[in-house]
């Protein structure tokens, strides 16, 4: 998970628009030709767009852009740590 990327993906594209982008990289994920190290670099990817689903989600809430970016990462954090 790369903040930067997260914030990047959520300011650059709409919330449909990386559905359907993760729509096409989990099918992706599932050809039997896909190797190890590609399937890491779709892994970050996919983890990067969803978190930036998260962060569309959390402004459409009401949240401003940073304060949704912060709390994402928190949850995250706060996931790692338990």
């Amino acid at each position: 998970m790369k903040l930067p990327v997260i914030r990047h993906f959520q300011k650059g594209a709409t919330k449909e628009q990386l559905e359907t982008t993760l729509e096409v990289l989990e099918h992706f994920t599932e050809h039997r030709s896909v190797t190890d190290e590609e399937m890491d670099v779709v892994g970050e990817l996919i983890t990067n767009i969803c978190g930036a689903i998260e962060v569309h989600n959390n402004v459409e809430n009401g949240m401003s852009g940073v304060e949704a970016a912060n709390a994402f990462a928190q949850k995250v954090m706060g996931s790692i740590d338990a």
